[in-house]
Formats: C-alpha cells, structure tokens, sequence
C-alpha cells in the first residue's frame, strides 16, 4: 500500500541556496538541514501539516521526481520490478527505480498523514504545489500509463486534452499525478504542478520573488524559477486539487 507520496524538486547543486529560497516562499515552507553523502537532500517543511515536498541538488538542469511511501518496501521493489522497472539502487530505507520509459522514482518508508494547507500570496490569491506532471516521450506513452496504473493500483482518468492522463491519486495523498504525452525528438522528465485561485495573481507574486514567464497553455501559464527550473501554474482548486470544468489538467 502506498501510505504517503512526495514531490522531489531537483535544482542544480550550485544554485541550490536560490532554488530554494523561492520554493520555500511559494510553498510556506522553511528548508532542514542539509543530509547525503554530498549534502544533496533537504525537506521542505511545513508550519502546520505533513512534509511532502522535498530537495535534491543535482548535476544537471533539474526537473522533478516522485517518491511513494510503502508498507512494504520489498514488496514494493518485486512488484516494481514485475511491472517492467529496474531497480537501480538499494538501500535499508528507500530503493531508486527506473521506470520502463526513463521516469525515475524512489520506493520509500516514511508515513505522513496531514496534508498542509495551501499558501496565501501578498494579495490573498491562495496557491498549493500539489501536482507532478510525468512528460513522457510518445514511443513511451502507452507503456509509462501501464506501468503507473499498475505500480500504484490507481485507475486513469482522461481529460480535455487527448496528451494528459490523470492518475486517480486517492486524496488523502498530497502529490497529484498527471502525465503527459509529449512530442517527437523528446526525452523523459517531469515538472511541477500550481494549483491556483487566480493564476494572474500567483503569476506576479511569482516573478516578484525572481521567476518570469514562459508562455501561456491552454488553462495554465507555464513558468520559470530562478534559476531556470520550469514549472505550471494551473486552475485547479488549491483546496482540493479538483480540475475546473475547463481545465485541462
């Protein structure tokens, strides 16, 4: 079973301090202690409420990455391994997978319960990072909505859009999951997620605090951070995750 899910945001290690006093803004958050071998992890804690956001300093650009708390982390593994993943390291407490189309993850142990409240801006737009988006390359589409469904038990949902697939994350989970088709010559990666009351309004807190825009979506604005690091802000209820009856994902 899976207890508890995070959303990982990796940024390059030697931006790691400019990431991450943006991301803890935007999310009410304040940053642990570094931990690792080479200080690459730190938590995203919350005042009130369950963590489930979490840092990795990495050599790259960055992206996002998920993690699933299980009961069972053996268990977890075999079955991730029957479902076509390949288990690319072990450990006592967490084990990082690769999925059959290039997504990696890690199988964890930790427990949360209480999923934090959502974040008030300076102009009272309310806002919650809540949602990973799997952007997978379309040779690997099929194949990556099979083994999702089938690693975590969760149905599919279609929406609007014919490139999304929503995961039926049940909601006493933090981290919502969408994945996306992308288009040719692409590779496999993920980004994150806003929920927001008034995506104009989060949009100008956003790039007061540094970030700028990219460029407008369908129902969403697709953002930069600080230091490069592209993410969504998104219609949906920061409340309750729900889409909007137009939103596409």
């Amino acid at each position: 079973m899976i207890r508890w899910n995070w959303l990982y945001i990796d940024r390059p290690a030697d931006r790691f301090d400019e990431a991450f006093a943006f991301w803890t803004t935007v999310s009410g958050t304040r940053l642990t202690p570094r931990q690792g071998d080479h200080a690459e992890f730190a938590t995203l804690r919350p005042g009130v409420g369950d963590p489930y956001l979490a840092a990795q300093a990495v050599g790259d650009d960055g992206g996002a990455h998920p993690d699933l708390d299980v009961d069972d982390l053996a268990a977890a593994r075999d079955r991730a391994r029957a479902c076509g993943a390949t288990l690319l390291a072990d450990h006592d407490t967490w084990s990082l997978v690769r999925s059959p189309g290039g997504q990696r993850f890690c199988l964890t142990t930790g427990r949360g319960q209480h999923i934090p409240a959502p974040v008030s801006g300076p102009d009272g737009a309310v806002s919650r990072v809540d949602q990973i988006c799997l952007d997978i390359p379309p040779a690997a589409f099929d194949a990556e909505l099979r083994f999702w469904t089938a690693l975590t038990g969760w149905p599919l949902r279609p929406t609007s859009g014919s490139e999304f697939r929503r995961l039926l994350v049940p909601p006493r989970l933090p981290v919502r999951m969408l994945l996306q088709r992308l288009g040719p010559d692409s590779t496999a990666g993920a980004h994150i997620d806003i929920a927001c009351s008034d995506i104009e309004a989060v949009a100008a807190w956003h790039e007061s605090l540094g970030a700028r825009r990219v460029g407008p979506g369908a129902q969403w604005l697709v953002m930069a951070d600080p230091v490069g690091g592209v993410y969504c802000l998104t219609d949906r209820d920061p409340f309750t995750g729900k889409v909007t009856r137009r939103s596409r994902r």
